[in-house]
């Protein structure tokens, strides 16, 4: 089976982020910020280690990680979690991302395919779900 997962994909669709950003407390202009943003994800394998690079309006940050290794993370609304990635299915990447000082808990699953990715997250019962074409 092919490996699906390295490659830079740009957002076109997304919807319910609003409320998904409300929910984990993210202030009100970042999530305007947020929701007029259509940003370009990156992700390179080296071996056994991920880097996944964000590009947006509001923000550009980059992560390292191992599979299956917990790391701090700064997520692109600010907040400090610890993550941690797993691949559930052979192309489908689980992201748990566990907040710090009193900060929400949240999840988002990666589906990448030949020619897009789809990002479903979760916080508490609210989903926002983000569909990205791979670019060539």
């Amino acid at each position: 089976m092919a490996d699906y997962v390295p490659g830079k994909y740009q957002m076109t669709e997304t919807e319910n982020f609003d409320q998904f950003m409300e929910r984990l407390g993210v202030g009100f202009i970042t999530r305007k910020l947020g929701n007029r943003s259509y940003p370009v994800v990156t992700i390179i394998k080296e071996v056994d280690e991920y880097t996944m690079k964000t590009e947006s309006l509001v923000k550009t940050s980059e992560m390292k990680f191992k599979l299956g290794e917990q790391f701090e993370e700064i997520t692109g609304d600010g907040r400090k979690v610890m993550s941690t990635m797993s691949m559930t299915a052979p192309n489908t990447m689980l992201h748990q991302m566990l907040g710090t000082d009193g900060g929400k808990d949240s999840i988002c699953s990666r589906e990448f395919m030949a020619e897009k990715l789809k990002v479903v997250c979760q916080v508490e019962e609210v989903v926002t779900t983000r569909m990205y074409e791979r670019k060539k």
